[in-house]
């Protein structure tokens, strides 16, 4: 019995292992504390999300227990190295060792690209590069993010237009100091691809006291007609807290109204030209300015058309021995011209004597 009990006290405690590397948290290590500038360190990690993209960098003016201060802007960003984790979290892969841009202390920054928001440090000495203390750490609280991050909101059918995309960056913090933290200032960075942030500043309105922790909510704005892959970072007192990819579709509703104006306007100003022509224009004889187009005429083979009938309306009526003259003096004397009874009496004989 007290042997199975021992068996089962050793079982437990080679399962009880990994559940606490993993509840550590991600680590880093490198397999030398200095190097020179050209050489290379190995840098492992363990405990980190499986199949993670992960990037490495040299960063100055950070220890382990403060992190980076500076944000990536005290790293060696053109010297870093992605890689991959494998199924059990874990990763190695050689770094090359390059001068940050700001003096050391130096550490080994180790974090995810996409996902859950997750780093480690550690402490790493560039041979040559100058070395300076750190900033003073602030007597009042510490923030600590709690959540990841997130982009509430989405486009309306102005932003389709061409007006400004904004969104509500949320995410959660906690007062890990030992002092109250009062109307903490932020720095909201909008980055469009491989492009510097521009930094805002913005104020939470509030108290934090040890221990606690609150939700905070900021608004981020484009400028207009922005489109493509953008990235908003969040720093606090130098240090980056967070970064959250931002995809902003293209307003082609923009497009739909230069392609209608480029249509509209041209026909408008033939228009009006046309009707300014007409207007200068001297009229044609008769006073018709337009020229009438001839209606078509279909006729069928084999069938005669009728012929159009007389008009009694225009016509003038007249006897069958009267014919208008021009001639006044023609017209009365054929008028008064004797008849011949002869040519309308059918009774009277007519006789003929020798010639």
């Amino acid at each position: 019995m007290r042997a199975f009990l021992i068996l089962t006290a050793v079982f437990s405690l080679f399962l009880a292992a990994p559940v606490a590397a993993a509840a550590d948290g991600p680590t880093v290590k490198v397999s030398e504390s200095q190097a020179g500038t050209g050489g290379s360190v190995t840098v492992s990690g363990t405990g980190w999300r499986p199949h993670t993209l992960l990037m490495m960098l040299i960063c100055g003016q950070s220890s382990p227990s403060r992190g980076v201060i500076g944000g990536t802007n005290s790293c060696a960003n053109a010297d870093g190295r992605a890689v991959t984790t494998d199924a059990n979290g874990g990763f190695g892969k050689q770094l090359p060792v390059a001068e940050p841009p700001v003096p050391c202390p130096c550490v080994v920054h180790v974090a995810t690209v996409t996902g859950a928001t997750a780093d480690a440090d550690a402490a790493f000495k560039v041979a040559g590069h100058p070395v300076k203390a750190l900033p003073a750490e602030s007597t009042g609280g510490r923030l600590s993010m709690l959540t990841d991050t997130r982009l509430d909101g989405s486009s309306g059918l102005l932003t389709w237009f061409g007006a400004p995309p904004t969104r509500t960056l949320v995410f959660t913090i906690g007062n890990a100091g030992t002092s109250t933290l009062k109307d903490p200032v932020f720095q909201v960075g909008t980055a469009h691809g491989v492009f510097a942030p521009q930094w805002d500043e913005q104020q939470w309105h509030g108290t934090l006291a040890p221990g606690k922790k609150a939700q905070i909510r900021l608004p981020v704005e484009l400028s207009a007609g922005a489109h493509g892959d953008y990235s908003v970072s969040l720093r606090y007192d130098g240090r980056t807290l967070a970064e959250q990819p931002w995809g902003v579709g293209r307003p082609w509703g923009v497009t739909l109204f230069w392609l209608l104006l480029c249509v509209v306007v041209p026909a408008a100003v033939f228009r009006i030209g046309m009707a300014v022509v007409d207007r200068v224009r001297p009229p044609r004889a008769g006073g018709i300015r337009h020229r009438g187009v001839p209606r078509p005429v279909f006729r069928v083979p084999g069938v005669r058309a009728p012929e159009p009938a007389p008009s009694t309306a225009s016509a003038p009526s007249t006897l069958p021995w009267f014919t208008p003259d021009s001639d006044p003096g023609a017209t009365a004397g054929r008028l008064s011209a004797p008849h011949d009874d002869s040519s309308t009496s059918p009774t009277t004989p007519t006789t003929k004597g020798p010639t």
